[in-house]
């Protein structure tokens, strides 16, 4: 397990990854494991991205953990050798949502980095891109894609979030990948309204909230970067798996 080498000083190497959620929708998988230990093609989803990353030259990856989560850390106690690992504890995974888990992250996170959820499987060619800060990893409009979508201006910059049903959606609009990449200057900007959230008690809200919120002030800037739509998968339910497993065979790690 052999980490490329960072042969550009201004790339991105490190990496905040979110998995600290019960994964309900995956039971009875997650019934005794979390979520980002499922398996596609018998190799866990962690595995796949732990695998990215590492051939994209990260050298740092802090984890924010709460269900389950001695099971994260045994199953990352064998990348140790090769990437900085460090844990960040949501004991409230129960009851808040992935803005409350990043808003704990603020206090270990002093560098430019890239943010991914832990159900995401896709190639590592795709991080390419999301290397250099301030991107959204985004995708084309498909028919089994749901949640956050974003449009795009002539320019390659998100102008608004939207949350809802798809099917109203427009054919501008892309899907939202959950992965993201930020400027120290941008994250000190998001942990600022991150806290203003927390603080009114509003911890049961997706981070996306905060980022749409920032478009549309002009405090946050996105520029897209397009995964195409079968090169990643989202996995949160039993089908997801599936037809990950299609797009993803064994030998593709």
């Amino acid at each position: 397990m052999e980490a490329m080498a960072n042969t550009n000083s201004n790339q991105i190497t490190t990496a905040v990854l979110l998995a600290a959620g019960t994964g309900s929708r995956l039971q009875p998988l997650t019934n005794n494991a979390p979520k980002c230990l499922s398996e596609v093609n018998g190799i866990a989803i962690l595995e796949r991205l732990v695998h990215c990353l590492c051939d994209q030259g990260f050298e740092r990856l802090v984890v924010v953990v709460g269900y389950l989560d001695h099971h994260v850390r045994e199953f990352l106690d064998d990348w140790a050798e090769v990437l900085t690992i460090e844990y960040v504890i949501n004991p409230r995974y129960s009851t808040t949502n992935n803005l409350y888990s990043l808003w704990l992250a603020r206090t270990t996170i002093h560098e430019p980095f890239l943010l991914v959820e832990s159900d995401v499987v896709f190639e590592a060619s795709l991080l390419g891109e999301m290397l250099q800060p301030n991107k959204i990893a985004i995708s084309t409009m498909e028919q089994w894609m749901d949640g956050t979508t974003v449009t795009v201006d002539p320019f390659q910059q998100i102008s608004a979030f939207q949350f809802g049903d798809s099917e109203s959606l427009d054919a501008v609009t892309h899907k939202t990948v959950n992965m993201y990449s930020f400027t120290i200057a941008s994250w000190d900007r998001v942990v600022e309204r991150l806290s203003a959230h927390v603080c009114a008690g509003r911890v049961n809200e997706y981070y996306e909230t905060v980022f749409s919120e920032m478009v549309a002030d002009g405090s946050l800037s996105l520029e897209a970067v397009m995964f195409d739509s079968g090169r990643w998968y989202e996995v949160d339910t039993l089908e997801d798996l599936h037809q990950a497993e299609l797009i993803f065979p064994r030998k593709s790690v």
